[in-house]
């Protein structure tokens, strides 16, 4: 019984140690690269818990299965390091990887809140319903629009005209609460030009679903072109 408990342990943790051998000392580059690293290896260590736990389940009714209809069920003895092994490994391998996870995740929210130095301000006040773009050191202000460099980090500052809101780009996986009388931030890396979603995910009022606008990644060139324009017509878009 003792080896049997011993080879069961190894095999539960196999896995595990595997997996978090071949995730060692990766780097995240960005905080969407990191939450979705993050979010990789969460699933991954899920589907293997389960079906390691599943076999398992599966062992035990094949194996002690009743043989006839008159057999009654019976149990064995555990010795004391029987009894310490059943119940300890299966709750370190749990504990193992929740703290792995836990790890992981911290090392993620160190990115999440640490801007670069290099990164590029806006500032965004949310109203009902929808976001006052401004570029501080340009005196520009947009409503609904961000337009950013492609390359370059990009700091939001968040403030809030009336309610609570918080401000959401899915395809950057950042989001924060924008707050009345407070400033905030968040930030996030384009890299690609392209296009997308800005929206709240706080319950806001009636119009809370047509608060959302367009996130607007543009060549380095292009963007000071953009704002030269812009500078010259007033500031106002």
């Amino acid at each position: 019984m003792k080896d049997r408990s011993v080879i069961l342990g190894l095999i539960l943790l196999a896995p595990i140690i595997l997996f978090s051998t071949a995730h060692a000392g990766e780097g995240i580059p960005d905080p969407r690269a990191g939450w979705n690293e993050l979010w990789h290896e969460l699933m991954i260590d899920i589907t293997l818990i389960g079906l390691v736990f599943a076999g398992v389940t599966v062992y035990f009714m094949v194996r002690y299965k009743r043989q006839r209809p008159d057999e009654e069920g019976g149990s064995f003895k555990l010795t004391p390091l029987g009894a310490f092994g059943w119940t300890l490994i299966p709750a370190f391998i749990f504990m193992a990887d929740d703290i792995f996870l836990a790890a992981k995740n911290f090392e993620l929210w160190n990115d999440y809140r640490n801007v670069p130095e290099n990164a590029y301000v806006v500032e965004v006040e949310a109203y009902m319903w929808g976001w006052n773009v401004k570029y501080p050191d340009e005196g520009i202000e947009v409503n609904n629009e961000m337009y950013v460099p492609q390359g370059r980090p990009i700091m939001v500052r968040l403030t809030s005209r009336d309610v609570v809101h918080s401000f959401f780009i899915p395809d950057f996986r950042v989001k924060w609460d924008a707050l009345p009388g407070r400033t905030t931030y968040l930030w996030f890396y384009p890299k690609e030009r392209g296009e997308h979603v800005m929206t709240c995910t706080e319950y806001c009022g009636l119009l809370h679903s047509n608060m959302y606008g367009k996130i607007k990644v543009i060549s380095q060139d292009e963007f000071s072109s953009w704002i030269e324009k812009n500078k010259k017509e007033g500031g106002a878009v």
